[in-house]
Protein backbone atom coordinates (compact mmCIF):
# COMPACT_ATOMS: atom_id res chain seq x y z
CA UNK A 1 0.00 0.00 0.00
CA UNK A 2 1.34 3.42 -0.95
CA UNK A 3 0.66 6.03 1.72
CA UNK A 4 -0.10 9.60 0.68
CA UNK A 5 0.99 12.53 2.87
CA UNK A 6 -2.70 13.22 3.67
CA UNK A 7 -3.21 9.68 4.91
CA UNK A 8 0.06 9.85 6.82
CA UNK A 9 -1.13 12.81 8.89
CA UNK A 10 -4.10 10.81 10.15
CA UNK A 11 -1.90 7.93 11.35
CA UNK A 12 -0.19 7.68 14.76
CA UNK A 13 3.33 9.13 15.05
CA UNK A 14 4.93 5.68 15.00
CA UNK A 15 3.27 4.69 11.70
CA UNK A 16 6.17 5.98 9.59
CA UNK A 17 8.65 3.71 11.35
CA UNK A 18 6.67 0.56 10.59
CA UNK A 19 5.19 1.51 7.22
CA UNK A 20 7.87 -0.33 5.29
CA UNK A 21 7.57 -3.47 7.40
CA UNK A 22 3.79 -3.54 6.92
CA UNK A 23 4.00 -3.26 3.12
CA UNK A 24 6.34 -6.23 2.48
CA UNK A 25 6.53 -5.52 -1.26
CA UNK A 26 8.19 -8.68 -2.70
CA UNK A 27 9.46 -7.01 -5.89
CA UNK A 28 11.07 -4.13 -4.00
CA UNK A 29 12.72 -6.50 -1.53
CA UNK A 30 14.14 -8.61 -4.36
CA UNK A 31 15.48 -5.50 -6.12
CA UNK A 32 17.12 -4.24 -2.91
CA UNK A 33 18.76 -7.63 -2.29
CA UNK A 34 20.46 -7.61 -5.69
CA UNK A 35 21.93 -4.08 -5.39
CA UNK A 36 25.64 -3.60 -4.68
CA UNK A 37 26.81 0.02 -4.35
CA UNK A 38 30.49 0.62 -3.67
CA UNK A 39 33.25 3.16 -4.04
CA UNK A 40 36.78 2.60 -5.32
CA UNK A 41 39.39 4.56 -3.37
CA UNK A 42 43.17 4.84 -3.43
CA UNK A 43 46.17 7.13 -3.50
CA UNK A 44 46.70 8.72 -6.96
CA UNK A 45 48.27 6.41 -9.55
CA UNK A 46 47.51 3.15 -7.74
CA UNK A 47 45.32 2.06 -10.66
CA UNK A 48 41.87 2.86 -9.30
CA UNK A 49 40.31 4.18 -12.52
CA UNK A 50 41.91 1.36 -14.55
CA UNK A 51 40.32 -1.16 -12.18
CA UNK A 52 36.95 0.58 -12.67
CA UNK A 53 37.35 0.21 -16.43
CA UNK A 54 38.03 -3.52 -16.17
CA UNK A 55 35.06 -4.08 -13.86
CA UNK A 56 32.87 -2.36 -16.46
CA UNK A 57 34.45 -4.54 -19.13
CA UNK A 58 33.55 -7.73 -17.26
CA UNK A 59 30.05 -6.42 -16.66
CA UNK A 60 29.58 -5.83 -20.38
CA UNK A 61 28.97 -2.13 -19.79
CA UNK A 62 31.76 -1.21 -22.22
CA UNK A 63 33.36 -3.09 -25.11
CA UNK A 64 36.88 -1.70 -24.85
CA UNK A 65 38.81 -0.52 -21.81
CA UNK A 66 40.91 2.65 -21.96
CA UNK A 67 43.83 3.01 -19.58
CA UNK A 68 43.98 6.50 -18.15
CA UNK A 69 47.72 7.00 -18.43
CA UNK A 70 48.71 4.68 -21.28
CA UNK A 71 49.92 6.42 -24.42
CA UNK A 72 49.38 3.20 -26.34
CA UNK A 73 45.65 3.34 -25.75
CA UNK A 74 44.20 6.43 -27.37
CA UNK A 75 40.73 5.84 -25.98
CA UNK A 76 40.27 7.72 -22.68
CA UNK A 77 38.95 6.05 -19.57
CA UNK A 78 35.15 5.88 -19.46
CA UNK A 79 34.95 7.23 -15.91
CA UNK A 80 37.23 10.22 -16.69
CA UNK A 81 34.86 12.09 -18.98
CA UNK A 82 35.89 15.67 -18.17
CA UNK A 83 38.41 17.13 -20.62
CA UNK A 84 40.82 18.21 -17.87
CA UNK A 85 40.84 14.62 -16.55
CA UNK A 86 41.91 13.31 -19.95
CA UNK A 87 44.70 15.89 -20.15
CA UNK A 88 46.02 15.30 -16.65
CA UNK A 89 45.50 11.52 -16.54
CA UNK A 90 43.85 11.80 -13.12
CA UNK A 91 40.29 11.76 -11.81
CA UNK A 92 39.13 15.12 -10.42
CA UNK A 93 35.43 14.32 -9.95
CA UNK A 94 33.49 11.34 -8.71
CA UNK A 95 31.96 9.33 -11.56
CA UNK A 96 28.91 7.11 -11.18
CA UNK A 97 28.49 3.97 -13.26
CA UNK A 98 25.96 1.18 -13.16
CA UNK A 99 25.83 -2.21 -14.85
CA UNK A 100 24.26 -5.65 -14.53
CA UNK A 101 26.39 -8.68 -13.62
CA UNK A 102 25.04 -12.17 -12.83
CA UNK A 103 21.62 -10.85 -11.81
CA UNK A 104 23.20 -8.20 -9.60
CA UNK A 105 22.82 -4.46 -10.19
CA UNK A 106 26.29 -3.03 -9.57
CA UNK A 107 26.74 0.71 -8.89
CA UNK A 108 30.37 1.90 -8.92
CA UNK A 109 31.48 5.30 -7.68
CA UNK A 110 34.99 6.01 -8.99
CA UNK A 111 36.41 8.74 -6.76
CA UNK A 112 39.30 11.19 -7.17
CA UNK A 113 42.50 9.84 -5.63
CA UNK A 114 44.36 13.13 -5.60
CA UNK A 115 44.43 14.67 -2.12
CA UNK A 116 43.39 18.06 -3.52
CA UNK A 117 39.96 16.56 -4.27
CA UNK A 118 39.59 14.58 -1.06
CA UNK A 119 36.44 16.42 0.02
CA UNK A 120 34.53 15.08 -3.00
CA UNK A 121 35.68 11.58 -2.04
CA UNK A 122 34.65 12.01 1.62
CA UNK A 123 31.15 13.01 0.53
CA UNK A 124 30.95 10.12 -1.92
CA UNK A 125 31.79 7.64 0.84
CA UNK A 126 28.52 8.63 2.55
CA UNK A 127 26.67 7.15 -0.45
CA UNK A 128 28.37 3.73 -0.63
CA UNK A 129 27.60 0.49 1.19
CA UNK A 130 31.12 -0.92 0.78
CA UNK A 131 34.51 0.07 -0.64
CA UNK A 132 37.42 -1.40 -2.60
CA UNK A 133 40.83 0.02 -1.66
CA UNK A 134 43.49 -0.21 -4.39
CA UNK A 135 47.14 -0.43 -3.28
CA UNK A 136 50.21 -0.27 -5.52
CA UNK A 137 52.37 -3.34 -4.87
CA UNK A 138 55.56 -1.28 -5.16
CA UNK A 139 54.50 1.74 -3.07
CA UNK A 140 52.35 0.04 -0.44
CA UNK A 141 50.17 2.12 1.87
CA UNK A 142 50.36 5.84 0.99
CA UNK A 143 49.17 8.98 2.78
CA UNK A 144 45.88 9.49 0.95
CA UNK A 145 44.97 5.81 1.35
CA UNK A 146 45.22 6.22 5.15
CA UNK A 147 42.84 9.20 5.20
CA UNK A 148 40.23 7.52 3.01
CA UNK A 149 40.31 4.22 4.91
CA UNK A 150 39.93 6.18 8.14
CA UNK A 151 36.69 7.71 6.79
CA UNK A 152 35.46 4.19 5.90
CA UNK A 153 36.34 2.83 9.32
CA UNK A 154 34.47 5.67 11.05
CA UNK A 155 31.33 4.46 9.26
CA UNK A 156 32.15 0.73 9.62
CA UNK A 157 32.09 0.50 5.82
CA UNK A 158 33.13 -3.01 4.65
CA UNK A 159 36.44 -2.88 2.76
CA UNK A 160 38.02 -5.22 0.19
CA UNK A 161 41.72 -4.63 -0.59
CA UNK A 162 43.05 -5.08 -4.14
CA UNK A 163 46.87 -5.13 -4.39
CA UNK A 164 47.57 -3.97 -7.93
CA UNK A 165 50.40 -4.01 -10.51
CA UNK A 166 51.69 -7.53 -9.73
CA UNK A 167 53.20 -7.58 -13.24
CA UNK A 168 55.81 -5.11 -11.92
CA UNK A 169 58.48 -5.60 -9.29
CA UNK A 170 57.14 -4.71 -5.85
CA UNK A 171 57.13 -5.33 -2.14
CA UNK A 172 56.94 -8.77 -0.51
CA UNK A 173 53.29 -9.87 -0.09
CA UNK A 174 53.71 -10.62 3.64
CA UNK A 175 55.29 -7.21 4.26
CA UNK A 176 52.40 -5.52 2.44
CA UNK A 177 49.80 -7.37 4.50
CA UNK A 178 51.60 -6.39 7.73
CA UNK A 179 51.73 -2.76 6.59
CA UNK A 180 48.01 -2.75 5.74
CA UNK A 181 47.18 -4.10 9.19
CA UNK A 182 49.47 -1.68 11.05
CA UNK A 183 49.05 1.52 9.02
CA UNK A 184 45.40 1.19 8.02
CA UNK A 185 44.16 -0.62 11.11
CA UNK A 186 42.49 -3.31 9.01
CA UNK A 187 42.33 -6.96 9.96
CA UNK A 188 43.14 -8.68 6.66
CA UNK A 189 42.28 -12.09 5.23
CA UNK A 190 43.96 -13.00 1.89
CA UNK A 191 41.50 -14.65 -0.51
CA UNK A 192 44.03 -14.96 -3.32
CA UNK A 193 47.80 -15.40 -3.41
CA UNK A 194 50.33 -14.51 -6.13
CA UNK A 195 52.75 -16.90 -7.81
CA UNK A 196 55.81 -14.69 -8.12
CA UNK A 197 55.96 -11.01 -9.04
CA UNK A 198 57.26 -8.75 -11.82
CA UNK A 199 59.17 -10.72 -14.47
CA UNK A 200 58.57 -13.92 -12.47
CA UNK A 201 54.82 -13.35 -12.11
CA UNK A 202 53.04 -16.54 -13.21
CA UNK A 203 49.52 -16.17 -11.85
CA UNK A 204 47.22 -16.07 -8.84
CA UNK A 205 45.82 -18.86 -6.69
CA UNK A 206 42.26 -18.16 -5.52
CA UNK A 207 41.91 -19.37 -1.93
CA UNK A 208 38.18 -18.57 -1.98
CA UNK A 209 37.34 -21.03 -4.80
CA UNK A 210 40.53 -23.20 -5.04
CA UNK A 211 41.19 -22.00 -8.54
CA UNK A 212 44.47 -21.25 -10.35
CA UNK A 213 44.57 -18.52 -12.99
CA UNK A 214 47.66 -18.25 -15.15
CA UNK A 215 49.03 -14.87 -16.21
CA UNK A 216 49.70 -13.93 -19.83
CA UNK A 217 51.11 -10.45 -20.24
CA UNK A 218 49.80 -9.66 -23.71
CA UNK A 219 46.50 -11.50 -23.51
CA UNK A 220 43.89 -9.44 -25.37
CA UNK A 221 40.79 -11.29 -24.19
CA UNK A 222 38.81 -10.73 -21.02
CA UNK A 223 39.88 -14.04 -19.49
CA UNK A 224 43.22 -15.77 -19.16
CA UNK A 225 43.48 -19.56 -18.60
CA UNK A 226 41.91 -20.78 -15.34
CA UNK A 227 42.12 -24.25 -13.74
CA UNK A 228 40.09 -25.80 -10.95
CA UNK A 229 42.40 -27.62 -8.52
CA UNK A 230 41.84 -29.61 -5.33
CA UNK A 231 44.13 -27.59 -3.08
CA UNK A 232 47.37 -25.52 -3.09
CA UNK A 233 49.30 -28.83 -2.98
CA UNK A 234 47.52 -30.31 -6.04
CA UNK A 235 50.21 -31.91 -8.33
CA UNK A 236 48.46 -30.35 -11.34
CA UNK A 237 49.72 -26.91 -10.31
CA UNK A 238 53.27 -27.99 -11.19
CA UNK A 239 52.08 -28.86 -14.72
CA UNK A 240 50.71 -25.36 -15.23
CA UNK A 241 53.19 -23.20 -13.29
CA UNK A 242 56.34 -25.32 -12.99
CA UNK A 243 57.69 -27.40 -10.10
CA UNK A 244 59.51 -24.57 -8.32
CA UNK A 245 56.54 -22.15 -8.40
CA UNK A 246 54.17 -24.92 -7.24
CA UNK A 247 56.34 -25.78 -4.22
CA UNK A 248 56.71 -22.12 -3.29
CA UNK A 249 52.93 -21.60 -3.55
CA UNK A 250 52.17 -24.61 -1.34
CA UNK A 251 54.55 -23.36 1.37
CA UNK A 252 53.30 -19.77 1.25
CA UNK A 253 49.59 -20.69 1.32
CA UNK A 254 50.20 -23.04 4.26
CA UNK A 255 51.82 -20.13 6.12
CA UNK A 256 49.02 -17.73 5.13
CA UNK A 257 46.32 -20.12 6.33
CA UNK A 258 48.19 -20.60 9.61
CA UNK A 259 48.66 -16.88 10.28
CA UNK A 260 45.39 -15.37 9.04
CA UNK A 261 41.90 -16.41 10.18
CA UNK A 262 39.44 -18.28 7.98
CA UNK A 263 37.26 -15.85 6.06
CA UNK A 264 33.95 -14.94 7.70
CA UNK A 265 31.57 -13.07 5.31
CA UNK A 266 29.51 -11.68 8.20
CA UNK A 267 32.60 -10.25 9.89
CA UNK A 268 33.46 -8.58 6.56
CA UNK A 269 29.97 -7.05 6.28
CA UNK A 270 30.32 -5.68 9.80
CA UNK A 271 33.58 -4.02 8.74
CA UNK A 272 35.69 -6.20 11.05
CA UNK A 273 37.80 -8.04 8.45
CA UNK A 274 39.02 -7.11 4.96
CA UNK A 275 39.54 -9.71 2.20
CA UNK A 276 42.68 -9.16 0.09
CA UNK A 277 43.08 -9.93 -3.63
CA UNK A 278 46.16 -9.65 -5.85
CA UNK A 279 46.26 -8.85 -9.56
CA UNK A 280 47.04 -6.44 -12.38
CA UNK A 281 44.12 -4.25 -13.43
CA UNK A 282 45.99 -3.02 -16.51
CA UNK A 283 46.23 -6.58 -17.85
CA UNK A 284 42.70 -7.67 -16.80
CA UNK A 285 44.29 -10.02 -14.32
CA UNK A 286 42.81 -10.91 -10.93
CA UNK A 287 39.86 -8.60 -11.59
CA UNK A 288 37.39 -11.40 -12.31
CA UNK A 289 38.22 -13.15 -9.01
CA UNK A 290 37.66 -9.85 -7.20
CA UNK A 291 34.33 -9.21 -8.93
CA UNK A 292 33.03 -12.78 -8.48
CA UNK A 293 33.75 -12.67 -4.76
CA UNK A 294 32.47 -9.12 -4.38
CA UNK A 295 28.99 -9.78 -5.81
CA UNK A 296 28.69 -12.80 -3.48
CA UNK A 297 29.83 -11.28 -0.19
CA UNK A 298 29.31 -7.51 -0.47
CA UNK A 299 26.40 -6.07 1.52
CA UNK A 300 23.11 -5.07 -0.05
CA UNK A 301 21.97 -1.48 0.71
CA UNK A 302 22.29 -0.70 4.42
CA UNK A 303 20.20 1.45 6.81
CA UNK A 304 21.13 5.12 7.22
CA UNK A 305 20.69 7.46 10.15
CA UNK A 306 18.53 10.54 9.69
CA UNK A 307 18.18 13.24 12.37
CA UNK A 308 14.81 11.72 13.28
CA UNK A 309 15.66 7.98 13.32
CA UNK A 310 17.37 5.14 11.44
CA UNK A 311 15.83 4.51 8.01
CA UNK A 312 15.93 1.00 6.51
CA UNK A 313 15.98 0.27 2.75
CA UNK A 314 12.93 -2.02 3.03
CA UNK A 315 10.59 0.80 4.10
CA UNK A 316 7.73 1.56 1.71
CA UNK A 317 8.21 5.30 1.43
CA UNK A 318 10.91 6.84 -0.74
CA UNK A 319 13.74 8.85 0.78
CA UNK A 320 17.17 9.83 -0.51
CA UNK A 321 19.87 12.47 -0.20
CA UNK A 322 22.01 14.58 -2.53
CA UNK A 323 25.70 13.73 -2.14
CA UNK A 324 27.05 15.42 -5.27
CA UNK A 325 26.09 18.12 -7.78
CA UNK A 326 27.71 18.38 -11.20
CA UNK A 327 27.26 21.26 -13.61
CA UNK A 328 27.77 20.92 -17.37
CA UNK A 329 28.07 17.14 -17.68
CA UNK A 330 27.11 17.95 -21.27
CA UNK A 331 28.53 21.43 -22.01
CA UNK A 332 26.32 21.72 -25.12
CA UNK A 333 23.18 21.69 -22.99
CA UNK A 334 24.49 23.43 -19.84
CA UNK A 335 22.78 20.78 -17.72
CA UNK A 336 23.20 20.57 -13.98
CA UNK A 337 22.59 17.29 -12.23
CA UNK A 338 22.09 16.44 -8.57
CA UNK A 339 23.23 12.92 -7.69
CA UNK A 340 20.75 11.33 -5.28
CA UNK A 341 21.41 8.10 -3.36
CA UNK A 342 18.13 6.23 -2.84
CA UNK A 343 17.98 5.14 0.83
CA UNK A 344 14.49 3.66 1.18
CA UNK A 345 11.34 2.84 -0.76
CA UNK A 346 11.12 3.25 -4.52
CA UNK A 347 11.87 6.40 -6.50
CA UNK A 348 9.41 6.87 -9.39
CA UNK A 349 9.47 9.21 -12.34
CA UNK A 350 6.86 12.03 -12.43
CA UNK A 351 6.04 11.63 -8.73
CA UNK A 352 5.92 14.50 -6.24
CA UNK A 353 8.57 14.33 -3.50
CA UNK A 354 9.17 16.71 -0.62
CA UNK A 355 12.38 18.76 -0.61
CA UNK A 356 12.71 19.02 3.18
CA UNK A 357 15.00 22.08 3.34
CA UNK A 358 12.84 24.16 1.00
CA UNK A 359 9.59 22.64 2.28
CA UNK A 360 8.17 22.28 -1.22
CA UNK A 361 7.29 19.39 -3.50
CA UNK A 362 9.21 18.68 -6.68
CA UNK A 363 8.45 16.36 -9.60
CA UNK A 364 11.12 14.95 -11.96
CA UNK A 365 10.19 14.06 -15.54
CA UNK A 366 13.65 12.94 -16.68
CA UNK A 367 15.51 11.19 -13.84
CA UNK A 368 18.63 9.54 -15.20
CA UNK A 369 20.90 6.58 -14.52
CA UNK A 370 24.58 6.71 -15.42
CA UNK A 371 27.30 4.99 -17.37
CA UNK A 372 29.91 7.68 -16.65
CA UNK A 373 28.90 10.63 -18.92
CA UNK A 374 26.22 8.60 -20.72
CA UNK A 375 22.77 8.92 -19.26
CA UNK A 376 19.42 7.23 -19.77
CA UNK A 377 15.99 8.09 -18.38
CA UNK A 378 14.76 5.70 -15.70
CA UNK A 379 11.17 5.01 -14.63
CA UNK A 380 12.05 3.76 -11.15
CA UNK A 381 15.02 3.28 -8.84
CA UNK A 382 15.52 1.26 -5.67
CA UNK A 383 17.67 1.63 -2.52
CA UNK A 384 21.35 1.55 -3.44
CA UNK A 385 20.76 3.17 -6.83
CA UNK A 386 22.14 6.58 -7.78
CA UNK A 387 19.70 8.81 -9.66
CA UNK A 388 20.60 12.01 -11.51
CA UNK A 389 18.01 14.77 -11.20
CA UNK A 390 18.06 17.81 -13.49
CA UNK A 391 18.41 20.82 -11.23
CA UNK A 392 17.70 24.51 -11.78
CA UNK A 393 19.28 25.56 -8.50
CA UNK A 394 17.01 23.90 -5.93
CA UNK A 395 19.58 21.49 -4.54
CA UNK A 396 22.58 21.75 -2.25
CA UNK A 397 24.83 18.91 -1.19
CA UNK A 398 23.21 17.16 1.76
CA UNK A 399 19.58 17.94 0.81
CA UNK A 400 16.95 15.29 1.52
CA UNK A 401 14.06 14.20 -0.72
CA UNK A 402 11.29 12.08 0.78
CA UNK A 403 7.59 11.25 0.78
CA UNK A 404 5.25 11.13 3.75
CA UNK A 405 7.33 11.47 6.90
CA UNK A 406 9.72 14.44 6.97
CA UNK A 407 13.36 13.28 7.18
CA UNK A 408 16.73 15.05 7.30
CA UNK A 409 19.84 13.05 6.41
CA UNK A 410 23.09 14.33 7.84
CA UNK A 411 26.76 13.58 7.61
CA UNK A 412 27.86 15.51 4.49
CA UNK A 413 29.75 18.52 5.90
CA UNK A 414 32.12 20.99 4.26
CA UNK A 415 35.55 21.00 5.90
CA UNK A 416 37.70 23.99 6.72
CA UNK A 417 39.79 24.78 3.60
CA UNK A 418 43.57 24.90 3.69
CA UNK A 419 44.14 27.32 0.80
CA UNK A 420 42.55 30.74 0.26
CA UNK A 421 42.66 33.11 -2.73
CA UNK A 422 40.76 36.15 -3.92
CA UNK A 423 39.05 35.50 -7.25
CA UNK A 424 39.03 38.36 -9.76
CA UNK A 425 37.25 38.84 -13.08
CA UNK A 426 39.84 38.85 -15.88
CA UNK A 427 37.29 39.87 -18.54
CA UNK A 428 34.84 42.65 -17.51
CA UNK A 429 32.58 41.80 -20.49
CA UNK A 430 31.92 38.34 -19.02
CA UNK A 431 30.98 39.28 -15.44
CA UNK A 432 27.59 37.58 -15.71
CA UNK A 433 29.11 34.32 -16.98
CA UNK A 434 31.76 34.40 -14.25
CA UNK A 435 29.20 34.86 -11.47
CA UNK A 436 27.04 32.05 -12.85
CA UNK A 437 30.06 29.76 -13.19
CA UNK A 438 31.31 30.44 -9.66
CA UNK A 439 27.81 29.96 -8.27
CA UNK A 440 27.33 26.57 -9.96
CA UNK A 441 30.83 25.22 -9.33
CA UNK A 442 30.60 26.09 -5.63
CA UNK A 443 27.28 24.23 -5.44
CA UNK A 444 29.14 21.17 -6.73
CA UNK A 445 31.41 21.34 -3.69
CA UNK A 446 34.65 21.61 -5.69
CA UNK A 447 35.58 24.51 -3.40
CA UNK A 448 33.95 26.94 -0.99
CA UNK A 449 33.02 30.55 -1.59
CA UNK A 450 33.37 33.18 1.14
CA UNK A 451 32.25 36.79 0.78
CA UNK A 452 34.07 39.27 3.05
CA UNK A 453 31.63 41.17 5.27
CA UNK A 454 33.67 44.39 5.05
CA UNK A 455 34.00 44.90 1.28
CA UNK A 456 32.10 42.00 -0.37
CA UNK A 457 35.24 40.65 -2.09
CA UNK A 458 34.97 36.98 -2.97
CA UNK A 459 37.43 34.41 -1.63
CA UNK A 460 37.66 30.80 -2.77
CA UNK A 461 38.81 28.26 -0.21
CA UNK A 462 40.02 24.81 -1.27
CA UNK A 463 41.43 21.66 0.28
CA UNK A 464 44.23 21.54 -2.33
CA UNK A 465 45.93 24.00 -4.68
CA UNK A 466 45.16 21.97 -7.83
CA UNK A 467 41.48 22.83 -7.42
CA UNK A 468 42.20 26.45 -8.43
CA UNK A 469 43.52 25.22 -11.77
CA UNK A 470 40.43 23.06 -12.28
CA UNK A 471 38.09 25.97 -11.44
CA UNK A 472 39.95 28.30 -13.81
CA UNK A 473 39.88 25.70 -16.59
CA UNK A 474 36.19 24.92 -16.16
CA UNK A 475 35.17 28.59 -15.94
CA UNK A 476 36.86 29.28 -19.26
CA UNK A 477 35.84 26.12 -21.15
CA UNK A 478 32.33 25.63 -19.73
CA UNK A 479 31.18 29.19 -19.05
CA UNK A 480 33.33 31.33 -21.35
CA UNK A 481 34.63 33.35 -18.38
CA UNK A 482 38.19 34.12 -17.33
CA UNK A 483 39.43 34.67 -13.81
CA UNK A 484 42.66 35.46 -12.01
CA UNK A 485 43.68 34.87 -8.39
CA UNK A 486 45.60 36.73 -5.74
CA UNK A 487 46.71 35.35 -2.37
CA UNK A 488 44.65 35.82 0.77
CA UNK A 489 46.40 35.14 4.05
CA UNK A 490 44.25 32.90 6.22
CA UNK A 491 45.07 30.01 8.53
CA UNK A 492 41.61 28.45 9.00
CA UNK A 493 37.97 29.08 8.17
CA UNK A 494 35.79 28.58 11.27
CA UNK A 495 32.01 28.56 11.31
CA UNK A 496 30.74 30.57 14.28
CA UNK A 497 28.01 29.43 16.64
CA UNK A 498 26.98 31.84 19.41
CA UNK A 499 25.33 31.40 22.80
CA UNK A 500 25.64 35.10 23.61
CA UNK A 501 24.45 37.87 21.25
CA UNK A 502 26.44 40.59 23.06
CA UNK A 503 29.67 38.64 22.83
CA UNK A 504 29.00 37.91 19.15
CA UNK A 505 28.47 41.63 18.48
CA UNK A 506 31.76 42.48 20.27
CA UNK A 507 33.60 39.76 18.36
CA UNK A 508 32.14 41.04 15.05
CA UNK A 509 33.28 44.60 15.85
CA UNK A 510 36.85 43.60 16.73
CA UNK A 511 37.32 41.02 13.97
CA UNK A 512 35.33 42.73 11.22
CA UNK A 513 38.08 42.53 8.60
CA UNK A 514 38.38 38.74 9.14
CA UNK A 515 34.65 37.94 8.93
CA UNK A 516 32.91 36.54 5.89
CA UNK A 517 29.75 34.69 4.92
CA UNK A 518 29.66 31.34 3.15
CA UNK A 519 27.33 30.52 0.26
CA UNK A 520 24.53 29.62 2.69
CA UNK A 521 24.87 32.93 4.56
CA UNK A 522 26.55 31.43 7.65
CA UNK A 523 29.08 33.57 9.55
CA UNK A 524 32.71 32.46 9.08
CA UNK A 525 35.85 33.65 10.86
CA UNK A 526 38.90 33.59 8.57
CA UNK A 527 41.62 33.41 11.23
CA UNK A 528 44.97 34.72 9.98
CA UNK A 529 47.09 32.54 12.29
CA UNK A 530 46.83 29.72 14.83
CA UNK A 531 47.71 32.23 17.57
CA UNK A 532 44.89 34.58 16.50
CA UNK A 533 42.41 31.68 16.52
CA UNK A 534 43.57 30.48 19.94
CA UNK A 535 43.26 33.97 21.44
CA UNK A 536 39.75 34.38 19.98
CA UNK A 537 38.68 31.03 21.43
CA UNK A 538 39.98 31.99 24.88
CA UNK A 539 38.57 35.52 24.93
CA UNK A 540 35.14 34.76 23.44
CA UNK A 541 34.18 31.74 25.49
CA UNK A 542 30.47 31.94 24.55
CA UNK A 543 31.29 31.43 20.87
CA UNK A 544 32.00 28.00 19.36
CA UNK A 545 34.47 27.80 16.46
CA UNK A 546 33.61 24.86 14.18
CA UNK A 547 36.06 23.45 11.61
CA UNK A 548 33.30 21.89 9.55
CA UNK A 549 30.05 23.42 8.37
CA UNK A 550 27.76 20.82 9.89
CA UNK A 551 27.25 21.37 13.61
Amino acid sequence: MRVTPQQGRRKPWYFGIFAGLMSQNPKSHAEIARRRTFGIISHPDAGKTTLTEKLLLYGGAIQEAGAVKSNKVKKGATSDFMEIERQRGISVATSVMGFEYKNRKINILDTPGHQDFAEDTYRTLTAVDSAIVVIDVAKGVEAQTKKLVEVCRMRNTPIIVFINKLDREGRDAYDLLDEIEQDLGLKVCPLSWPLGMGVDFKGVYNLYTNNLRMYEEHHKQKRTPSYAVESPTDPQIAEYAGEEAAQELAQEVELVQGVYPAFDPEAYRRGEVSPVFFGSALHNFGVEELLECFVTIAPAPRPKMAEEREVTPQEDRFSGFVFKIHANMDPKHRDRLAFVKVVSGKFQRNTNYLHTRLGKKLKFSNPTAFMASKKEVVEEAFPGDIVGLHDTGNFRIGDTLCEGEKLHYKGIPSFSPEHFRFINNADPMKAKQLNKGIDQLMDEGVAQLFTLAQNQRKIIGTVGALQYEVIQYRLEHEYGAKCSYEPYNAYKACWIESQDDEQLAEFSRLKQRYLAYDKQGRLVFLADSSFSLQMAQEKFDQLTFHFKSEF
